[in-house]
């Protein structure tokens, strides 16, 4: 059997429906070239064209509509087949208490996905008070930003995370460019909870005696980003939970260099609760749905 990437189809079968590549792309959560890439990828395997210009835009072939439809049936099939191996009984109630950044930023953009796949589960979200907090009681399972310390908890990794700096194109264009990281300092600095993240960079980046002690502390990841994304000054952030708004152009990174946080975020939870099937579901979406989101 010579069966093409399953993501090419899927650029495919996206592209189908939509007509457009930036659809397509917005999707899928890749950008655009990476569609593009997908179809002339899957072009040069099928050994036939799928793709034709259509005055200033891209239209699908003859055939290639053909081919499309073909993939959309193969695809339901495909997706028919995993829903019937989904456990009897996956049901009942899920509380997951996740940081609001993450929640907000990642979290929220997905989840429709898992109650598509899994409808009998009745899910209920909640913020803490603060990023390692796990000690909600009525709580299934805790997505906490920490080092790992929970005792007496099942404490699984779920993803490291790395800080940059990031900033509005519209600052960037006031400060007139900034072409060596002291440059930086033009701008206000934006700090969640204390000064640790933006005094480290500081320090690897080799700007020396940095006045990193200054600007606005925020108690919420939100406020850093929404303070940023509208020009207000200059946030230490990362690229899973700012994908989107630097898909969308509203956040750049100045520098490539980044600092890797010592703390990371984990899946905290109680033994007694492990094995409960909705838990379980939960859990393996989200791993799975993060590491496709890594590799996009």
């Amino acid at each position: 059997m010579r069966i093409p990437s399953t993501q090419a189809l899927r650029a495919l079968e996206s592209f189908a429906r939509h007509g457009s590549v930036w659809r397509s792309a917005e999707e899928l959560n890749l950008t655009r070239s990476a569609v593009s890439h997908q179809l002339r990828l899957l072009e040069r395997d099928l050994g036939f064209e799928l793709l034709q210009r259509d005055g200033k835009g891209v239209t699908l072939t003859p055939r290639g509509r053909k081919y499309a439809n073909d993939v959309r049936n193969a695809l339901i099939v495909i997706d028919d087949a995993g829903g019937r191996q989904t456990p009897a009984g996956t049901g009942g109630s899920l509380c997951i208490s996740c940081t609001a950044g993450f929640a907000s930023l990642w979290l929220c953009t997905h989840i429709a996905e898992f109650q598509e796949k899994y409808p009998d589960v009745a899910l209920r979200i909640l913020t803490p008070r603060r990023l390692d907090d796990v000690s909600d009681a009525s709580v299934d399972l805790f997505i906490a930003f920490g080092d790992g310390n929970w005792p007496n908890r099942s404490v699984e990794l779920l993803c490291e995370v790395e800080f940059t700096p990031l900033c509005s194109p519209v600052l960037l264009n006031n400060l007139g460019g900034i072409a060596e990281p002291k440059d930086i300092l033009r701008a206000p600095l934006l700090h969640l909870g204390d000064f640790d993240d933006w005094t480290r960079w500081l320090a690897l980046a080799n700007v020396h005696n940095p006045d990193s002690e200054r600007g606005i502390v925020f108690s919420d990841m939100n406020l850093v980003y929404s303070a940023a994304i509208t020009a207000q000054g200059i946030a230490m952030g990362d690229e899973l939970t700012c994908r989107k708004a630097m898909r969308a152009g509203q956040l750049i990174r100045p520098f490539d260099l980044s600092i890797k946080s010592p703390k990371s975020y984990f899946l905290v939870t109680d033994f007694a609760r492990m094995d409960h099937p909705a838990q379980l579901a939960f859990t393996e979406w989200l791993k799975s749905r993060l590491s496709q989101t890594r590799n996009a």
